[in-house]
Parts: C-alpha cells; sequence; structure tokens
C-alpha cells in the first residue's frame, strides 16, 4: 500500500496533475473502447459509468488502517471476542501468506486462501493441523486461471496423480487410503513445472540481453522474483554475461531484508541452509549483492543510480499496471526497441497496458505462475481434511459440483450475498471449573444419572463455554430466573389480568393455531404489546413499571430453573 501511494506521487511529480488535452489513444473511438474495457475490469457490471472510483488513500488513511491491525506470530494462537480462537499457518504461497484456522464454541473454520503444497521458497502448507474442522470457506481462485485449462472437472476426474483414477466418495468406503491422497498433495510435480517456467523466462532473458536488449520486470510476487533472481544469476554465469541487475522500489531493501527476517515461514530446505554451519546463502540474490552486481534504489532519480546504471541491463519493479513510476520512465525509453523484453504476469490485459505506448515494438513475454490449488488436488485435499461443509465459490461450481453421495455438504457463495451455514454442531460442551464441581450436591435419579442444582454464571472465554460462580452470593434470591417453554397465550392474558393490567387479543389476532404468532394488546396501566412465537416471546414497551409487571405475569405461567 506504502509503495503504490509512493509511486502515485512519484508520478504527479514528475507529469503533474493535468495534463492540455487527452493523449491519442484516449481519444474517438479508442477512448469509447477503452472506458467499456474498464469498466468491465473495476466495476465489473457493464453499462455502469466510473462515478464509483474514489481517490487514492494517502499516507494518515494507512496509518489509521494499520493501528487497527493486530500482529500475529507464526503459529501464534490469538483470541478474538472471547468468542473465536485464530490461528494462522503457511499457505505455502508467499513468505507469511496464511491458511486460518478459526474455532469457537459451536464450530471450527478453516479459511483457505490460495494455497501451495509443496513450496520452493515458502513454508509448505500444514494441511495436517486443518483436520476434522466443521467447515472449509475455500477461497482459492486458482482453478480458474488459464494455467489450469488442462484439469478436468472434478465431478468426471476427482484425484489424478500419476494419470489414475481414484473414485470419489468417502476415504472409508471406497477403500483408498489416506496415505494415498497425502501422496497426491505431496508430489513436487507443481514446483517441477515452476522452475521450468522460471528457467524459460530466464533463457528469454538471456536472449534479450544478447542482442543488445534490456529487461523490464513488473511483477509484484516476491516468490517469483526471488526464483528468478536465482535461476537468471546461473544463467548469466553460464553465458558469461555481466549485466547489472536493478530492483527499484521504494520497498526494495525491505523486501530483501524481509527474507532473512522471518526463517520460521522458510521452506525446510532453506531452513536447513539457514541453521547449517555452511555458508551457502539462503536465496541467489545474497551472492549477487555481494559480488555487486544486484542493485536496489528506492526510486529511477536516486542518488548513485546514475552512476551505477548501464545498458543493457535488467529491472525489477512492482508496478504491474505500468501506470506508474519506474515502468513508465522505462517503458517511456525502452517501447520502441524490439531487442528489449517486458515481462508480464499473465491476466494482465497486455492491449490496453500498452496503449499508452503505441506503437509499441518491444518484444512482450506473458507467464502463468504457480497460484493456488489445482483443481485434480481439490478433492483429495477434503478427503483428508474431513469437513462437514464445504463453502465454494459461485465460479467454481462448474468444477466442483455437488455430490449425492460426498461425505460433506457443499454450499456455494457469491459477492454481496448473505448465505445461511446450517447448525454443524447441535449440541456443545460447557466447561465447569473445579471448585465448582466439588461444591455441587447432586442427587442420584438412577444409577447412571444424578441431578443438581447449580448457581453459575455462564461466560464464553478463549472459544469455551464455561460455567464461573458469582462472586457474590449474597443477593442470589434476588437475581431472575432463566424462562423456558412455549407460552400458552390464553394463560398469559388471565395472568396479566389477575394483575389488573388492562388487555386482551386484537380484533384480527390469530386464533392460536401450532405454530403461529399470537399478541396480546396492553392499554393500562401503561400501553404495551406482547408477541409470543414458538420460538421467542417479545415485550413492547415504554414504561418500566408496566415493563415489571408484565415480566411477572408471564414469569408466573412459564417453567423457571
Amino acid at each position: 500500500m506504502g509503495e503504490l501511494m509512493e509511486m502515485h506521487s512519484e508520478f504527479v511529480r514528475y507529469y503533474g496533475l493535468d495534463t492540455d488535452g487527452s493523449p491519442k489513444w484516449m481519444q474517438g473511438e479508442k477512448l469509447h473502447k477503452l472506458l467499456s474495457s474498464l469498466q468491465n475490469i473495476v466495476i465489473e457490471d457493464e453499462g455502469m459509468d466510473l462515478a464509483p472510483l474514489m481517490p487514492l488513500y494517502s499516507a494518515p488513511n494507512l496509518e489509521e488502517c494499520m493501528r487497527k491491525t493486530q500482529t500475529v506470530k507464526y503459529g501464534e494462537e490469538v483470541c478474538f471476542n472471547g468468542m473465536l480462537m485464530l490461528k494462522a499457518s503457511s499457505s505455502g504461497l508467499e513468505l507469511g501468506n496464511c491458511v486460518w484456522s478459526i474455532k469457537g464454541p459451536r464450530a471450527s473454520i478453516t479459511y483457505l486462501p490460495s494455497t501451495l503444497f509443496v513450496s520452493a521458497h515458502a513454508l509448505d502448507c500444514d494441511y495436517n493441523s486443518l483436520k476434522e474442522n466443521d467447515i472449509i470457506l475455500f477461497s482459492d481462485f486458482s482453478s480458474l486461471n488459464v494455467m489450469d485449462e488442462n484439469n478436468e472437472n472434478l465431478g468426471e476426474n476427482a484425484m489424478v496423480c500419476d494419470d489414475s483414477l481414484l473414485r470419489y466418495a468417502s476415504v472409508s468406503a471406497d477403500g483408498v487410503d489416506e496415505d494415498e491422497y497425502v501422496q497426491c498433495l505431496s508430489k513436487n510435480d507443481d514446483i517441477a513445472e515452476e522452475i521450468e517456467r522460471i528457467s524459460f523466462i530466464c533463457s528469454c532473458i538471456s536472449d534479450a540481453i544478447k542482442s543488445g536488449g534490456s529487461v523490464l520486470i513488473p511483477i509484484g510476487r516476491l516468490g517469483v522474483i526471488l526464483l528468478i533472481l536465482e535461476h537468471i544469476s546461473e544463467t548469466l554465469l553460464s553465458s558469461n554475461m555481466k549485466v547489472p541487475i536493478f530492483m527499484i522500489s521504494d520497498a526494495a531493501e525491505k523486501i530483501i531484508s524481509f527474507t532473512n527476517a522471518v526463517p520460521e515461514w522458510l521452506c525446510k530446505p532453506r531452513q536447513e541452509k539457514l541453521f547449517s554451519r555452511e555458508e551457502e546463502a539462503l536465496f541467489g540474490h545474497v551472492e549477487l549483492l555481494k559480488e555487486g552486481r544486484l542493485f536496489l534504489f528506492p526510486h529511477l532519480y536516486s542518488k548513485g543510480l546514475l552512476a551505477a546504471w548501464k545498458e543493457p541491463c535488467i529491472v525489477f519493479c512492482l508496478d504491474w499496471s505500468l501506470r506508474h513510476s519506474t515502468a513508465v520512465h522505462l517503458l517511456r525509453r525502452w517501447h520502441a526497441d524490439k531487442r528489449n523484453l517486458l515481462v508480464l504476469e499473465q491476466g494482465v490485459d497486455t492491449e490496453l497496458t500498452l496503449k499508452p505506448f503505441t506503437p509499441a515494438a518491444i518484444q512482450v513475454l506473458e507467464c502463468s505462475f504457480l497460484s493456488g490449488i489445482k483443481v485434480r488436488k481439490v478433492n483429495p485435499l477434503l478427503a483428508v481434511l474431513k469437513p462437514k461443509l464445504v463453502l465454494f465459490p459461485e465460479e467454481l461450481k462448474s468444477w466442483c459440483p455437488s455430490k449425492e453421495d460426498a461425505p460433506w455438504s457443499y454450499l456455494y457463495y457469491s459477492k454481496g450475498k448473505t448465505i445461511e451455514i446450517p447448525n454443524i454442531r447441535e449440541d456443545f460442551v460447557v466447561g465447569l471449573p473445579t471448585d465448582v464441581a466439588f461444591g455441587l450436591q447432586p442427587r442420584q435419579l438412577d444409577k447412571a444419572i444424578a441431578i443438581a442444582r447449580l448457581r453459575a454464571k455462564l461466560h464464553l472465554s478463549k472459544g469455551q463455554y464455561v460455567l464461573v460462580a458469582p462472586k457474590d452470593q449474597s443477593d442470589e434470591s434476588n437475581r431472575q430466573l432463566l424462562h423456558w417453554g412455549a407460552v400458552d397465550a390464553g394463560r398469559l392474558l388471565s395472568a396479566l389480568q389477575e394483575k389488573g393490567i388492562e388487555c386482551a387479543f386484537p380484533a384480527d389476532n390469530d386464533d392460536g393455531s401450532a405454530g403461529c404468532e399470537r399478541s396480546i394488546l396492553i392499554t393500562s396501566p401503561g400501553e404495551a404489546l406482547v408477541k409470543m412465537a414458538p420460538d421467542r416471546t417479545v415485550i413492547y414497551c415504554d414504561d418500566e413499571s408496566t415493563t415489571k409487571q408484565i415480566y411477572d405475569a408471564l414469569s408466573s405461567v412459564c417453567n423457571g430453573i
């Protein structure tokens, strides 16, 4: 957020807030086409104007936002509002990206964002810690990416690891060993594909450098940047090419130092490097910095950059939109030379992105990177986690259709719509402190059951219900009783009249058939209305004295504890 704010400020300082007239690429029919594209990207609803767009946030906005956040360490369990216990574990996608386990007294929830089970740099996803949570909120949209388009429908091919089909059913019913599912999730085939993809990108970068061109890589994903730096170093070394590599970002130094500050988030091989006696660097960029081949600068106009600048070169910046700061300046310089190379992450509208720089001769390489769970691994994951309910995005309904014989239920959610989640646990556990338990005087009903009267308050603490004895027992006789059971409207009417309260059933009131709501209208000593439904009774009254009389009458016709 701070990086975007800084890039925007730099752009305004250099180009100003306003320009004289619209650029050529925003005139006439081209402008109409552009606005339509922007509406689809930003508003997601055709036909709307761009009025809802807001100005970019400011530094005070950012500070206010961060004051509302609570920092959580790796593996730390924190309590929210006494009701929920939250714990973050690695999702495997990036350093610090989390899968959340949320546990309350009535249900346990797994929040599953984009996740990798085996990672080349971050700690692998610890899915074992998520086992048997009641609900999985699945929010990994990577299955919709084009890099996953070869995956088959889950309903037809639930688990494809070595091109072998394992049946879709409960683990216990179909005889599939859980180890087979774990083996499928633990395979590093995705990482092998990722490394092969990175190697191809590095070969394209090498070709551009050999031809005398420079390379711009506006990618914001830390893991991708680290892997490209690691492999490009080897590629350049093997080709005996010495070109400078620049990372130009206001957060460049923080990003690089961050990789050494969070060892608990690193994958196991890199953790072993860290704690071994060998002086081997955790990442390839460490050697590049030592050898003076990698330079970190906050801005293009930073002190010392001109002295280090040499073309051809490789430049990393974090603005994938190509609308701010470094990317704008360098594309204006390099866009007309076909020897230069622009590396974009797939999903960016290349034509729209390069509009301000047309006519552009620069080579463009669109790349897709691992961004989450492959479709073929969804059901093996569910088979290991054994949830009771899975919430899928509506967009994944065709990929992950509901099955009648599935051992878990499905619900589909969509943006801006509320869905009701059924109760997962009908009963729940209440804790009883030792001192309270020893103070009970049970009465034996039969060999298996005993009953005792208990004076205690129901507390919710750290996601669990606990019965706590009140400290002051002196005024226990004045405490309100807990009432339960359905209210008989006729008995309540009689009880109110016996207390001298003028009341009656409204003329249009229901006759009292089962399951219907009934009302009693009170006119004196104060105006009030009592509504009785099968699951609740509500008293509407502004006068405290009248309310107390109504409550006393209600207490006399209810069961109490």
